[in-house]
């Protein structure tokens, strides 16, 4: 047996990598389904199809060559989910330049650390964004703005940027309007962008994605036309796509997610893109399900959650959906079975992965049983390896817990000029370490049971807080729980819950520890239960659990212990 019972998967596939750069990918989706749609944007009233965005593509292409960029030169952009975004993303491959993607929740610190980190000459910025006010926030870093010209600017704490690029927004002093690109390009021609393609090599960097840790700067992760574009292919291909699908994005296209897993396999496989909004909003993302009659819909387990909660939720024809994934944390299984019933999912996937690995590793295939695509993230993805391993860095056994590690075609390039975290990261066989606490079975199929930094440790023993959340949400009156570990003088740490009750439902702690009673082992027991309304959340969607496990440390006036 030997090797037969270890936690180790690679993922064979008789379908080859594509071995070309995104442009020549775009240009090939182009010659193929140039007539159908390739780009619904509600809130704009956008509906292109790939030839209509092929001209706007090369002329803003043409455009960022002729103000003198050049291949390897960094561009930010800084802007929530639009058209211009999509121009961006493909006009920056096609022209060789490296799309730096900035949080649309960032702010002045946060801005000028990633501009400055990765040398951005150039920056595409939305005017403003909910409470964000763009243009004013560059204007505080960059006051020389003010009297620069477009493409002039020279700023003392922003030396590295010459050019601003305004998405929508008032006239502004040392900016170009985005149009005003695109029109550049459509004086100049595609000459120079034609000239260009031959020469971009699918292993140069493409793209840089911040990723923050909960400690230190934010990591800025180096992913090439390789990395991502195939990513997006077999994203795409677990959910059988093809050009007859539709997918509904609400998630940001700042992010892997948008980015890679929606437009990246929209461009492999002819699919539409189909964004409802500028930001997340429930309404609005069934409203774009309904009368675009989206086939795939995209989400992180609380946008589906708001759906489902939504008043309006039984008035929407939501039958058109057959597919989509949820990823982004891990998706709470009685959520998942209403998605599958009450959304029409029936061909729901999972997707399990991390920025770093372009960035999906496992998912679940629309054929896998219900069970395995509602308890796990399932199995490895083609081309890629995966191995589980201990503190050691020995491969554990099936069913055993330990850290998964990713090696393949996704893994990215290393840590912009971070070349320390980069070798933290990626070890000496090229295997990157996730962080992640995962087990695999005899199937192949993984499972994620929490952070390396989420465990809890009580009492010498290894406690999973995803394991008690699965448990709590079979209540009926909770819709979320969130456990992590707060400090104990006399257990090192104890167990705390925040619960989010359903809408019209009341509940107190003594309810819930009646309902762990005799169900689960007493160390699993939440000590501290408090009901929230919301919780400290990432623009991803992300749960932030170091501010929650600080705020309660604040109220019960714990003592951190002091790690040396």
């Amino acid at each position: 047996m030997g090797n037969a019972t270890m936690s180790y998967a690679s993922g064979t596939s008789s379908v080859p990598l594509i071995g070309s750069t995104i442009g020549a990918q775009f240009e090939e989706a182009v010659s193929c389904w140039g007539g159908r749609d390739a780009l619904v944007v509600r809130e704009q009233n956008i509906s292109w199809t790939w030839s209509d965005l092929k001209e706007r593509v090369d002329d803003f292409a043409a455009g960022l060559i002729d103000l003198s960029l050049n291949p390897g030169d960094r561009i930010g952009i800084w802007s929530p989910n639009n058209a211009e975004w999509v121009i961006t993303q493909f006009a920056t491959a096609k022209a060789g330049l490296i799309l730096v993607n900035i949080n649309p929740a960032y702010r002045l610190a946060e801005l000028e650390y990633a501009l400055n980190k990765v040398g951005c000459v150039a920056l595409v910025t939305a005017a403003a964004f909910k409470t964000s006010d763009y243009m004013g926030m560059i204007r505080e870093l960059a006051p020389e703005i003010d009297g620069a010209a477009p493409g002039a600017l020279s700023a003392k704490r922003l030396p590295d940027l010459r050019h601003v690029i305004r998405i929508g927004g008032k006239d502004a002093p040392g900016t170009y309007p985005f149009a005003d690109i695109l029109e550049r390009g459509r004086k100049t021609g595609h000459a120079a962008v034609e000239a260009l393609a031959p020469t971009l090599q699918f292993d140069d960097p493409i793209n840089i994605q911040f990723t923050s840790g909960t400690t230190g700067s934010p990591k800025g992760a180096t992913l090439t036309h390789h990395n991502i574009l195939n990513n997006g292919y077999f994203v795409g291909a677990a959910q059988a796509l093809s050009e007859q699908d539709r997918i509904c994005i609400p998630v940001p296209l700042y992010h892997c997610f948008g980015m890679v897993m929606g437009n990246l396999a929209s461009v492999t496989h002819g699919a539409a893109m189909v964004y409802p909004g500028e930001g997340f909003d429930p309404l609005a993302t069934l409203q774009t399900v309904e009368a675009e009659k989206c086939t795939s819909l995209y989400g992180v387990p609380t946008m589906f959650i708001a759906q489902l909660q939504h008043p309006g939720f039984d008035g929407f024809d939501l039958s058109s959906l057959r597919t989509g994934i949820m990823a982004g944390s891990p998706c709470p299984i009685e959520v998942m079975k209403q998605v599958i019933e009450r959304m029409h999912m029936e061909q729901v996937t999972i997707a399990y992965g991390m920025t770093e690995t372009s960035p999906v590793s496992t998912q679940t295939s629309v054929d896998d049983p219900v069970g395995r695509r509602v308890s796990t993230v399932g199995r490895i993805q083609p081309h890629l390896e995966v191995k589980i391993v201990d503190s050691e860095g020995r491969i554990v056994r099936h069913g055993e817990t330990g850290e998964l590690c990713t090696r393949g075609y996704s893994v990215m390039r290393g840590y912009w000029d971070d070349a320390e975290r980069t070798g933290e990261a990626i070890d000496a066989g090229k295997w990157m370490h996730t962080g992640d606490l995962a087990t695999m079975d005899d199937e192949g199929y993984f499972n994620i049971v929490g952070r390396i930094k989420d465990m809890v440790i009580r009492g010498g023993e290894n406690l999973y807080p995803r394991e008690i959340e699965e448990f709590l949400y079979r209540h009926p009156k909770i819709a979320d729980v969130q456990i992590f570990g707060v400090p104990d003088e006399r257990y090192g740490e104890e167990l705390c819950a925040w619960i989010k009750l359903a809408d019209g439902e009341a509940a107190d702690a003594g309810e819930i520890l009646s309902f762990c009673e005799g169900q689960i082992a007493h160390q699993k027991v939440p000590r501290y239960i408090r009901f929230v309304d919301k919780y400290p959340m990432t623009v991803t969607g992300k749960i932030q659990k170091f501010i929650m496990r600080e705020r309660m440390i604040d109220e019960l006036k714990l003592e951190q212990e002091k790690t040396a």
